[in-house]
């Protein structure tokens, strides 16, 4: 699967039915070359402006399932929802 293609698909948490939105990014790990986390900002937020980088940051053990149109993820939203503002303190 192209990432172009992973982009387009919604993605799902599974503990609330809730739509996040769609994958924005992907980290890869630079020893194994696997994906170890994606970045979901919220839904309908990736094309207003201006975007604040809030965002969900997904370990990808947390995806269940990847299907024709949804990506299933195991997450607990607080806990995965980084907001623009507390990252730009931890990356100075």
């Amino acid at each position: 699967m192209r990432f172009s293609e992973l982009k387009e698909k919604q993605v799902i948490n599974i503990n609330n039915c809730k739509c996040l939105g769609c994958t924005a990014d992907l980290e890869f790990d630079p020893c194994s070359g696997c994906i170890s986390k994606i970045y979901v900002p919220p839904h309908g937020k990736f094309c207003n402006f201006p975007w604040n980088k809030a965002e969900y940051v997904i370990d990808f053990c947390q995806i269940k399932q990847i299907g024709p149109d949804v990506v299933l993820v195991d997450i607990c939203e607080e806990a995965s929802f980084v907001d623009g503002k507390e990252k730009n303190k931890f990356d100075r």
